[in-house]
């Protein structure tokens, strides 16, 4: 089990092994912080949930983009109806 100062603190996975992973932790040691990398016993250890509301508002507008998209699609994009045509400069008034 880990020291009492790492509860509850969030850190990155470095290493794994049979029975433990290493974290890379930040300790405040006077007026500094320090990384440290500690192993952890894999019970002892839980995923992050820290990002959570940022992947759901992530599907969210992908899925919104993609329902816009498939309504607009290509807005600026040419729809086929413009005909060509000739302007002759000879039939303007003031001969230019």
């Amino acid at each position: 089990m880990p020291h009492k100062f790492y509860h509850g603190c969030t850190g990155k996975v470095w290493n794994v092994t049979k029975r433990a992973i290493g974290v890379d932790v930040n300790k405040q040691v006077g007026n500094r912080i320090i990384m440290k990398r500690i192993h952890v016993r894999v019970e002892h250890v839980l995923p992050s949930r820290c990002t959570e509301e940022f992947r759901e508002r992530k599907k969210k507008n992908d899925q919104l983009k993609a329902e816009a998209n498939a309504r607009f699609h290509g807005l600026r994009g040419c729809t086929g109806d413009h005909h060509a045509y000739f302007l002759f400069v000879n039939d303007l008034k003031g001969g230019y």
